[in-house]
């Protein structure tokens, strides 16, 4: 099968069915399939009860190949994860672990409770999350992960923890859905809890000759406008390191992928949206790049996920420029001040566009024009 092929049998057989499977999670459905075969870390956070776990286990469930699923607890020990060790050859004084039906040979690997993990593993989780290795003592194992799934249900509070956050390159939300769709979901999650999902025959073998394709992707008609992108969230204040501006070119040539095509556009930057530390962000990177997106004209071709329907909120808007007002006022004459409240003046009022109630974004752009003057003088 061509990497085509293969994303499009993804896509078709698994991928849909699961849409069809669960009310309101089109895009964490979208953004698993993007990270297997981009070959990154998806960051799930939500309250409980959210089907943060039923996505990832029907994942699994309806491909072939070995998983892994552990609910991480503050006691979690490494062999829990990575296998005990051989007692056979620990008789002949070897140390050698036993990863039999354990995480290092799992092709998709879903840690729930993420942020549980202790100081015992938290070493081994990092490294095995950033490089796919596992070492322990002498031993050093390559894992057969093509993706880990990260759970929680909040964001990390210190420097260990946000470490391993940080080994996510792609962070979602996921929450109950709203009132109207309850019917639905009922409906969906009892037809859920008496059938077994059909299984694909894709294996993760075939989902690693995609990832292998990702290099021949062509991304030279994105690459100036996404390092334009990328300094523009800069300035915007979200922190991107060189690190995760690379990475990310993976998951924008998997889009392409899984939109059939072997060249990226425009619209694939989409997954930028999806880089967050905390959820105050998400706006902001919506709008930023959305802005990027179309400047590029609407193609059949794009991924579904390009073209952002909702809307951002009006009174959050308006908050930001409330604070941007209170920053002006307090300050005097700081040149680099001025020079962000700039920025983020104009970020917020390229969001203002996308406000979808033609009374309320007119009063914010008025608004907004009559702040800029202050910041021009």
């Amino acid at each position: 099968m061509t990497p085509i092929e293969i994303t499009n049998r993804l896509a078709t057989e698994v991928l849909d069915p699961m849409k069809r499977a669960f009310v309101g999670k089109d895009e964490i459905i979208d953004l698993l399939g993007i990270c297997l075969i981009g070959g990154e870390n998806l960051f799930i956070l939500g309250p409980p009860g959210t089907a943060k776990s039923a996505l990832v286990q029907q994942l699994a469930a309806r491909l072939e190949g070995k998983t892994f699923d552990y609910l991480l607890t503050r006691f979690t020990e490494p062999n829990e994860l990575f296998g005990p060790f051989d007692i056979r050859k620990l008789r002949e004084g070897e140390l050698q672990t036993n990863t039999e039906g354990m995480l290092p040979e799992a092709s998709l690997v879903f840690l729930d409770e993420l942020l549980n993990a202790n100081s015992a593993i938290l070493n081994s989780l990092l490294v095995a999350l950033n490089e796919r290795v596992f070492r322990r003592g002498k031993e050093t194992r390559q894992l057969a992960a093509l993706m880990f799934v990260g759970a929680s249900n909040n964001l990390p509070e210190d420097d260990a923890l946000q470490a391993l956050f940080d080994r996510f390159l792609l962070r979602v939300h996921c929450d109950n859905v709203s009132g109207e769709q309850l019917p639905e979901v009922l409906m969906a999650g009892w037809q859920l809890a008496t059938g077994n999902p059909e299984r694909s025959s894709l294996h993760f073998d075939d989902l690693r000759l995609a990832q292998a394709a990702l290099a021949g992707v062509e991304l030279s008609a994105i690459r100036q406008p996404f390092a334009e992108l990328v300094r523009r969230i800069r300035h915007a204040g979200i922190p991107v390191s060189d690190r995760r501006a690379v990475k990310l070119q993976r998951v924008i040539a998997a889009s392409a992928l899984l939109s059939h095509r072997m060249d990226a556009r425009l619209s694939d930057l989409w997954v930028v949206r999806h880089i967050w530390d905390t959820e105050d962000q998400q706006e902001v990177l919506a709008s930023v790049v959305d802005q990027t997106i179309n400047r590029q004209e609407a193609s059949p071709e794009d991924h579904p996920r390009a073209r952002n329907a909702n809307g951002p909120e009006a009174e959050s808007l308006a908050r930001d420029l409330e604070a941007i007002m209170e920053s002006l006022g307090n300050n005097e004459s700081k040149d680099v001040e001025r020079a962000y409240l700039r920025d983020r003046l104009g970020i917020l009022e390229g969001r203002c566009q996308w406000v979808k109630d033609n009374a309320q974004r007119e009063w914010l752009l008025q608004r907004v024009a009559e702040v800029w003057p202050s910041l021009k003088n």
